[in-house]
Order: structure tokens, then sequence, then C-alpha cells
């Protein structure tokens, strides 16, 4: 569901109670709720349809992509709960425990563990992870408290809706293909961790509204973020692709809906549909201190694989709240 029909759908949903600390009023990554002075719950859940067709290694995909949220929030990943819709008929259980063995891998990774879940028979499949995280109330990192003159460093590539949607129409070489699924499967747990050791204003994940549309939730009345064109990394073939058309339906979806919100002042708007480009298992999108931020992309350069940009900065309000430049 695109971003404009998500928020007409839940508009009306208004959770009252004191202990709520991050509902979904201000579309953050995940719900908090407090516990004690020391101790809230963080809460998410997410499910995808296969992007691969490796049972095994969409597990991986699918679980990477659910656990991001609480990563995002700078929360700790304790128990997990399996979502699977299968095709029975076009599948057999050997299957499923491959999917599920490849989830409960990417579980272990982050010090989580599996702790049961729900199937059901579905003309689709679908595989995701609810997520319970614990976090300390004082240290929850927010998407729209980004602060003024903070640089913006993102820590995957985009494209990976486009080359998925080449995956699925077997255009996509293999070289390409095993360096999308590097990136996809990669949890973004580490470089959320090492974050906590600098000065981070907020931070997302982007995933299925695209660098854009989570870059929009991320600003408030008083900022815009402006990104520049051509600094954001991108994969390989993904530009060469959008061109012939291999493009997913949510991608068009984002463009339209952002159209009102984006000022261009570069030459080309050719930027534009690839910063759209609706993504799984994507990087975070993370406000820090600019010289922090230097800092860390050093640190974290191994374990993202060279990715890891400052691909803008955070600006007072300006004509719209999405300047790229």
């Amino acid at each position: 569901m695109g971003p404009g029909d998500l928020k007409q759908t839940i508009c009306s949903l208004t959770p009252n109670d004191k202990n709520i600390l991050v509902g979904f009023d201000t579309s953050d990554d995940a719900s908090v709720y407090k516990i004690n002075e020391e101790e809230a719950l963080v809460q998410t859940l997410d499910f995808i349809t296969p992007v691969v067709d490796d049972p095994y290694i969409y597990g991986k995909i699918a679980a990477a992509n659910s656990l991001s949220d609480i990563f995002a929030m700078g929360a700790e990943v304790k128990t997990c709960l399996n979502i699977v819709g299968f095709d029975r008929k076009n599948h057999g259980t050997e299957v499923l425990g491959e999917i599920l063995r490849g989830g409960n891998e990417k579980i272990k990774e982050c010090g989580g563990v599996l702790m049961g879940g729900h199937t059901i028979e579905a003309p689709e499949m679908i595989y995701g992870l609810s997520v319970t995280g614990m976090v300390h109330p004082q240290k929850i990192y927010r998407n729209n408290t980004a602060e003024i003159g903070h640089a913006l460093v993102l820590t995957k590539p985009l494209g990976m809706g486009i080359l998925t949607t080449a995956i699925k129409r077997d255009l996509l070489d293999p070289a390409t293909r095993n360096e999308a699924i590097k990136v996809m499967e990669s949890l973004n747990y580490l470089p959320s961790k090492i974050m906590k050791k600098y000065k981070v204003s907020a931070c997302t994940d982007i995933t299925g509204f695209g660098l854009l549309g989570h870059a929009l939730e991320s600003t408030n009345p008083l900022t815009s973020f402006s990104i520049w064109c051509g600094i954001v990394p991108v994969m390989d073939k993904a530009q060469e692709l959008a061109k012939q058309k291999v493009v997913p339906g949510g991608t068009l979806k984002n463009m339209k809906y952002l159209e009102e919100h984006i000022t261009i002042m570069c030459p080309t708007d050719k930027c534009k549909l690839m910063y759209c480009d609706a993504q799984t298992s994507g990087g975070l999108l993370i406000a820090m201190d600019k010289k922090d931020a230097q800092e860390y992309i050093k640190e974290v350069e191994e374990i993202t694989h060279g990715y890891a940009t400052i691909i803008g900065e955070v600006i007072p309000r300006g004509v719209t709240p999405l300047i790229i430049s």
C-alpha cells in the first residue's frame, strides 16, 4: 500500500495510553511502550512476497527486512514470531523448511530468539516476522527529530526494487543478482549498534516508501532534507534497467505521492525515480553530527560493503520538505 493510502486508512486510529512513547502518529519505524524507568518494549511486524527463487535466501532477506525496524529505533532484538502464508499447491513442505531456516539464521545473528509463529495456506507466498525488542526509554532514536546542520548518512545502496523486479523477469546477470542478495540479506544490526557511539539526532530505515518517502516522514515543520543528486549510492545496472521500464508498481506510487513534497534543483530529474524506488531490506538513514559522520562511515565501511555514504544534510525548512540539489 502506498504512503498516501496508508495514512488515510489509519488516521482515525488514535491510541490513548500514557505509557506509549512512540505510536503510529509520526509514521515511525516501530512502536515503543514504556514498562518502567529503565525498560521499554519495541514492537514491529513486516512480511514480503518472494524476491528471489531460492527459499533459504528469501527467508534471510525477509527476516532482515522485518528486523530492521528494531535497529532503526536503536533497540535490541529479543523475540520473534514467524508470519507465513504458504502456497502448498505449488511447493512442498521442504520449501517452507528452507524459508524458516533462513529466517531463523538472521534472528540468531542479532541475538534474538524465535518463539513460534502462525502459518496459513495462501495463493501467494508471504513470509516475515513479528519482532519484539527492548530499549531504554531515554535512548530511543526517532525518525523526525533530526537537528539542523546534521549530515544524512545512508548505509545501503538504492535500486533494490528495480533489481528484484528484474530478478522476477529473469533479466539480471548472476553477478548483479548475487550483489543484490548480499546487500538485502545484510542486517542493519551492527550499523545500528555502532551508531550509538556517535551524536545521532534521528534514524529511520529505507524500505517500501523509498528513500524520499521515508525521508519525508523524517522531516518536521522546522526542517527540510537536502539530498545531493548523484551522491546517493545506487546498485549497478539499476539505472540501466529503469530506462528499460523495469520498475515496480510501488516505486511509481511513491513518485506520484511525493511530487508536491520535492523541489528538484539539479540539472536532471532522472534521480527522482531511483530515490523513490521501493526498497526491500534497505539501509539506515541517519542524521548525525558532520564530524561524527565521517568517522562513522570509516568504522562501518567493511560491514556495509563500502556503500555507507553521506548523502545530504538537514537544513531549515525550505519551500518543500525535500530538496534534491
